[in-house]
């Protein structure tokens, strides 16, 4: 494909890169964006959200107004860089050296960004106009929110629009979804996720005189038993088998002689749409209940679901990003719902949705970074999408 796009997407990319939007600060992404965009001729929407320092910026733009409406969702917001003494280069300066593009946000996903951004860019300098096709609209759904809290962003965004009379018809989530070449893999849905904070009080005592206190420990540690003992599933065609996970456990107790008073285990389970955040809260309740029927002590569940589970089943929309990825790499991409929560979990409910970025390898490590190759491959495979799903 030729390479004469009007805006280089390597530049765009880093210039993204070098606004440090760590989560809670814009630093004028969002402004970079939109300046690009409004010349585009899109309309551009800021949507904040928030007070003080939950305060988040997000935005959404429209080119031309008629349906479908084809939408390109991601994220501007960054995880921290860490420790930048430990980066072969500055986290945030956005270099170009061996091939590479280095720098917090290269995956994940200011490159996605560019390259779709690109690829519009490139489409309109050629003429082409998504009306011009079969007639249809393009925007870009993109928050500030979406490596933090994720309350703020596309969550509140979404009905926001809808409520201005904004239809999504079908959307396409820029994250970086490839393990380790551009083109092995669609995510045409995602796994549900549960994060739950178990809290068992007893009485403290003398280790001694055990009958004289309540051990919160062994009971702790049956709920446990218990909950990690059920085998939750055996996954589905598109999904793999639920996993429940003890992340920590917690009691304080540095006396060698003392039992303790309270003990506090965390467990996250990744659940797939055999279960729903309602139906596993009732299951964690249940099993607390009935352990708690002969303690002496006190039981507490906090639960918070952060995303269920959901699949786009594959369709005409996934059958065209697949021949989009196919005609550019040579590969046949495969469907897939593997990995963690991303704001698709809440564009499922408004429209057909699925995540199609850059290699992953390095999102959120030290050092993160892409090929310039891939970004150059992912603008063309937004291109060739573009075009395939408005004619």
């Amino acid at each position: 494909m030729k390479d004469s796009h009007a805006l280089d997407p390597i530049e765009f990319a880093s210039a993204l890169i070098r606004r440090p939007s760590v989560t809670g600060t814009d630093a004028g992404a969002l402004d970079l964006l939109e300046d690009q965009l409004t010349t585009l001729g899109f309309v551009c929407t800021r949507y904040p959200f928030g007070e003080g320092m939950a305060r988040v910026d997000n935005l959404y733009a429209r080119l031309g107004t008629a349906q479908p409406n084809f939408c390109f969702a991601g994220h501007t917001d960054v995880v921290p860089p860490g420790d930048a003494e430990k980066w072969t280069r500055p986290p945030f300066a956005g270099k170009v050296k061996d091939g590479q593009l280095w720098g917090r946000g290269a995956a994940d996903m200011k490159g996605a960004i560019a390259a779709f951004t690109s690829a519009v860019t490139g489409l309109l300098a050629d003429g082409w106009t998504p009306s011009g096709e079969g007639g249809g609209s393009i925007s870009f759904l993109i928050t500030g929110d979406e490596e933090g809290p994720a309350q703020n962003g596309t969550k509140k965004l979404l009905p926001a629009i809808a409520a201005a009379g904004e239809i999504i018809d079908h959307c396409l989530v820029g994250e970086p979804t490839n393990p380790d070449v551009m083109g092995e893999m669609i995510k045409n849905g995602r796994r549900g996720s549960i994060n739950t904070v178990l809290t068992v009080k007893g009485r403290q005592g003398h280790v001694a005189y055990p009958h004289r206190a309540v051990n919160p420990l062994p009971k702790l540690l049956e709920i446990l038993s218990t909950l990690t003992a059920r085998k939750l599933d055996e996954g589905s065609e598109f999904f793999q088998p639920s996993n429940l996970e003890v992340t920590t456990i917690d009691v304080g107790n540095s006396a060698e002689n003392v039992i303790p008073e309270t003990a506090t285990a965390r467990f996250n389970i990744r659940f797939n749409i055999h279960h729903s955040g309602a139906s596993l809260s009732e299951w964690i309740n249940e099993i607390c209940e009935t352990a708690g029927e002969d303690f002496g002590g006190e039981i507490r569940t906090s639960i918070r679901v952060s995303g269920e589970s959901f699949l786009t089943a594959p369709s005409q929309f996934t059958a065209q990003l697949q021949d989009a990825v196919k005609a550019v790499t040579g590969t046949a991409p495969a469907l897939s719902t593997s990995g963690g929560t991303s704001d698709a979990r809440f564009i499922t409910h408004y429209a057909p949705v699925v995540e199609f970025g850059l290699v992953g390898a390095t999102m959120h490590q030290t050092d993160e970074r892409v090929a310039v190759a891939d970004i150059l491959t992912l603008r063309d495979i937004y291109t060739h999408m573009l075009r395939a799903y408005f004619a």
